[in-house]
């Protein structure tokens, strides 16, 4: 029989497999640059490198380090935040379906960034009005998704399936309403962003929030893993075990939010890495969320990389949103999982 690799041979491999994926997607593109120019880029800085690498020209500088570095960088955080969120969000639903585009968290997040950006609505929040927006947004439709799944203080995977898809209609179907109000083209694209998915308009200056938010609620989710352990059992148990349910129930509803907002704030709606990923995550390193929550930073993040490195060489110049690829993948993985399930009769009984 052959043995698992231990968690912390995956957390280098995963560690080693991020960077590499982080390095080599930089040069990826419409337009390629060989890994030397990456080094040039990434390592002028560096005591000596210079006179080792060569001096980066200034088209590599604007192209590498101005639009493709926090490209790629935005990439990975989105990716590992939208990956702890479907960890988190499984945890609270318990149920292996539950992830932030299928409950119409993304949909929220998206109508109500849509309305900011479109309307001005919000807009007394300052700064911070985008951001707020889509927690706002994301916050309404898991708060409505979880209370409408609760049947008797159980949750029914049929009616949280349902309620998720009433869900993504109501706030797509404003989004699209939105989109057809928009008093001129510019606005109409920025809805477009939050339908589709993509992370072209990254920038330096759009980093510091969500990868501030993803490391602060992922920290907190792994100190509380053995609470997220004892509420995946049911909350009789997690009670029993003297977790205070309700308590951990809405900081995971925050958390959530919080998570799917910002990270959609910044690159529109990215559906299914929240599915995927947490079940990968538990076939390498088991269901521990001590385990699985780290774990889903660097495959989330990675994956996502890659996604859009795909999204920009598939027909170049030309990119694909890539909110598409990752629907046009994770929907035949969610119907994979749907069917397991149905065959296992949880339907049957939520």
């Amino acid at each position: 029989m052959r043995k698992r690799l231990s968690f912390k041979t995956w957390m280098l491999l995963g560690a080693l497999f991020l960077a590499a994926s982080v390095f080599f997607a930089i040069g990826l593109g419409a337009t390629r640059y060989s890994p030397a120019a990456i080094a040039r880029v990434l390592f002028r800085g560096i005591p000596g490198m210079r006179a080792w690498l060569g001096e980066p020209s200034q088209l590599e500088i604007n192209m590498l380090w101005r639009m493709r570095v926090p490209r790629v960088l935005l990439g990975m955080v989105v990716g590992a935040s939208l990956s702890v969120c479907g960890v988190a969000m499984q945890t609270l639903m318990r149920n292996r379906l539950a992830d932030p585009f299928v409950l119409g968290v993304s949909s929220g997040a998206s109508a109500f960034a849509s309305m900011f950006m479109v309307f001005g609505v919000f807009s007394f929040w300052g700064k911070f009005a985008l951001p707020l927006s889509a927690f706002l947004g994301a916050l309404v439709s898991i708060v409505f998704v979880y209370r409408m799944a609760r049947v008797n203080g159980r949750i029914q995977m049929t009616r949280m399936l349902l309620s998720g898809v009433v869900v993504s209609m109501m706030m797509d179907a404003l989004t699209s309403w939105i989109a057809v109000a928009a008093p001129d083209a510019f606005a109409m694209y920025g809805v477009d962003f939050w339908l589709s998915g993509s992370l072209a308009g990254a920038k330096w200056e759009t980093l510091p929030l969500p990868c501030l938010v993803m490391t602060v609620c992922t920290l907190y989710l792994t100190a509380r893993h053995r609470a997220l352990d004892a509420l995946s059992f049911g909350e009789e148990t997690a009670g029993a075990l003297g977790i205070s349910v309700a308590g951990t129930q809405r900081i995971l509803v925050l958390l959530c939010s919080l998570l799917a907002g910002t990270a959609i704030c910044v690159s529109g709606s990215i559906g299914f890495l929240g599915l995927i990923v947490p079940h990968m995550c538990r076939l390498l390193v088991g269901a521990n969320h001590r385990k699985v929550l780290p774990t889903s930073l660097w495959l989330g993040g990675s994956l996502c990389v890659w996604a859009d490195v795909a999204a920009r060489v598939l027909i170049p110049p030309e990119e694909i949103p890539v909110g598409i690829l990752t629907a046009l993948v994770g929907a035949p993985f969610f119907l994979i999982v749907l069917r397991s399930k149905h065959r296992d009769g949880e339907i049957a009984h939520g």
